[in-house]
């Protein structure tokens, strides 16, 4: 082959032609990329102001939980207060009977015990709606958890069958506000 042929071949490195046009397209290219980069003193104050931001959010994030603490603690204490509200509405009309019975001036025996049947109509009802639930075991089987055993006695029942309720027992929303008193059976 000639240098004829394909001059570039022929040409050392440091001699190949280069075109003026891209020389100087790449030179400010390079030096623009360096103008364009922001300097360290300015990349610190933009993480600095980066890191004011982020530590604002996490006071305000803290401070908007202690706001929420705070005010969950002021409704349980709330609710702790006021719990028996309604309850306790239900038994004013019970008090109200039982008052008024007591003012009637002349009484018999039947109108006494007609207004107490009323009046236990009434704290039932409101039991009820309150989830007040009685607890009378009789012929059950002995449980611990719901009955207080006062005593074993002689029976033809099954052992630890409750055979007397000397008190009912009282449970709320399927808690045992109070157990029934009962007397067991004994195993023969």
């Amino acid at each position: 082959m000639s240098n004829t042929e394909n001059p570039q071949e022929t040409l050392p490195a440091s001699e190949t032609p280069v075109d003026p046009g891209v020389e100087a397209a790449t030179a400010p290219a390079a030096e623009d990329h360096t103008d364009k980069l922001p300097s360290i003193e300015e990349q610190f104050r933009e993480l600095e102001l980066q890191a004011a931001e982020h530590h604002d959010a996490w006071l305000r994030a803290k401070a908007e939980g202690e706001n929420i603490r705070r005010r969950a603690q002021e409704d349980i204490s709330k609710a702790h207060k006021f719990a028996v509200e309604r309850f306790a509405g239900e038994l004013l009309a019970v008090k109200d009977s039982l008052e008024a019975a007591l003012a009637v001036p002349e009484q018999t025996v039947e109108s006494f015990k007609s207004g107490v049947e009323l009046t236990l109509k009434q704290l039932v009802a409101a039991f009820e709606k309150n989830a007040l639930n009685e607890v009378s075991p009789a012929g059950e089987k002995f449980d611990p958890h719901k009955h207080q055993a006062i005593g074993m006695v002689d029976s033809e029942q099954e052992p630890n069958t409750v055979v007397t309720v000397l008190q009912k027992g009282y449970t709320i929303a399927d808690r045992v506000l109070r157990p029934a008193l009962v007397m067991v059976a004994k195993g023969k």
